[in-house]
């Protein structure tokens, strides 16, 4: 059990550190923490989900409470069949896009609302540890099958608004890309590599890693498309790649939706805080109202219900949608970017230029002994900026900015800096290191 309770989800090895009996546990624990009466669970198409579902929704129904098996899904699609089929909570088997090893969960309350660590995973952990349940109940609940995935489909064909066809090519990773990639049917012609299910994964699917999105360019390059995309192993994030096949930064893509979306409908648009200062000038530019939030999903959700906002996009390829109860729904970015080119008579890379306003140096990582030490140095050095402390250190000047905030499972702070030159950039960049890697 050491180590599977994270920060965001629980996660581990099938067979080593997640076994089925474990789950079984969790599927207890969940609902003695909880109280949820009906449980909306989804999987993965790894070759242990269903085990793990079984043991799972053992678990829960030996607390008495019902399970709506929506079968394999994106976690999008569990998340919209969380918020739509009256549940009190949702359990979502799958590691992302962790080796096929790999196994875990994803948790919510009702209305897709995550559980992160500091708000039920630690206590869930407890729960399991201590073997603290409830009591069994003296009748079992029950295991009904939904298919929501129809519903889903229809409701991201509701934002397609496109002037003329769209042509994309998409790497599904074997992943549940496939499923979610089903909204896009009637919509999109779509070319997929690696839509097989179960077929384990060809690559890492991380479209984080520029490794892992070289067969899409590929493709890309050696056809006509109007851009590429690229899932993650539970399609809740995806990459894009342009017509030539090079890769958009991710918080390219929000400055390009935000300002899609801000022309019909007016609201609040969240950026993370590593994103480029051109998403906030885009997002006032359309008369949008542009809020810096933290990094991590459960922070954004809570800070799009808390303002009703919009849309929100962070650095890592999540785009969270009013339209999905506030979380993320990939076929509905991948619509609004075919939206945006139907309309244009410029290719996306012309499209993405001019948000290239400044030069950034990518998140750099640096071991440290002492994180907080490092932290005060930096606040000290420069209190001649415009600080925020909303995740680890951000300081904001008229010509660049940087953001160190420290990993939550390893000893490393992670820079994030941007400038108006390449040149300052990379000088501000080393200055900035120098100082965090001092006597480390």
């Amino acid at each position: 059990m050491a180590g599977i309770f994270k920060a965001y989800d629980i996660r581990g090895i099938y067979g080593e550190t997640l076994t089925d009996a474990l789950m079984r546990d969790i599927g207890r624990a969940f609902v003695t923490f909880t109280g949820a009466r009906r449980v909306v669970v989804g999987r993965d198409i790894r070759p242990h989900s269903d085990p793990l579902f079984r043991a799972l929704a053992d678990g829960i129904t030996t607390q008495g409470s019902d399970v709506i098996d929506v079968g394999v899904c994106s976690s999008p699609i569990s998340y919209f069949a969380n918020a739509t089929l009256n549940a009190d909570a949702s359990v979502m088997i799958t590691a992302s896009h962790n080796p096929v090893q790999w196994n875990g969960a994803k948790l919510c309350r009702d209305q897709a609302v995550p559980i992160s660590g500091d708000t039920g995973i630690a206590d869930i952990e407890r729960i399991v540890a201590q073997g603290s349940f409830g009591p069994p109940a003296d009748v079992s609940g029950t295991v009904t099958a939904a298919d929501v995935v129809p519903a889903y489909c229809a409701r991201v064909r509701e934002l397609a608004d496109l002037a003329r066809p769209v042509r994309i090519a998409a790497d599904m990773a074997n992943g549940m890309g496939a499923v979610e990639a089903r909204a896009l049917d009637g919509i999109l012609d779509v070319d997929a590599i690696y839509a097989e299910l179960g077929a384990g994964f060809p690559h890492e699917a991380n479209p984080l890693v520029p490794e892992t999105l070289k067969d899409l360019q590929k493709k890309v390059r050696g056809g006509d498309y109007d851009f590429g995309v690229a899932f993650d192993g539970d399609a809740d994030r995806v990459g894009f790649v342009d017509e030539h096949g090079d890769v958009v930064p991710m918080d390219m893509v929000t400055g390009l939706i935000a300002r899609d979306l801000l022309v019909k409908t007016k609201g609040a648009v969240l950026y993370d805080l590593r994103s480029s200062r051109s998403v906030r000038e885009v997002i006032i530019e359309c008369g949008g109202r542009p809020i810096m939030c933290r990094v991590g999903h459960a922070f954004i959700k809570k800070q799009m219900r808390d303002h009703d906002a919009i849309f929100a996009g962070e650095l890592s390829g999540h785009y969270y949608f009013r339209e999905n109860h506030f979380t993320e729904s990939t076929a509905m970015a991948i619509v609004c970017i075919a939206n945006i080119l139907s309309r244009s008579t410029a290719p996306l890379s012309e499209l993405v230029a001019p948000l290239k306003r400044y030069w950034a140096s990518g998140e750099v990582n640096s071991e440290v002994t002492d994180v907080d030490r490092v932290l005060d140095q930096l606040k000290e050095r420069y209190s001649d900026g415009d600080i925020r402390t909303i995740d680890g250190l951000s300081v904001e000047y008229a010509d660049w900015w940087f953001n160190v905030r420290p990993s939550n499972t390893e000893p490393l702070l992670r820079l994030n800096l941007e400038a108006r030159t390449q040149a300052d950039m990379e000088r501000r960049r080393d200055e900035v290191l120098a100082l965090i890697r001092k006597d480390s």
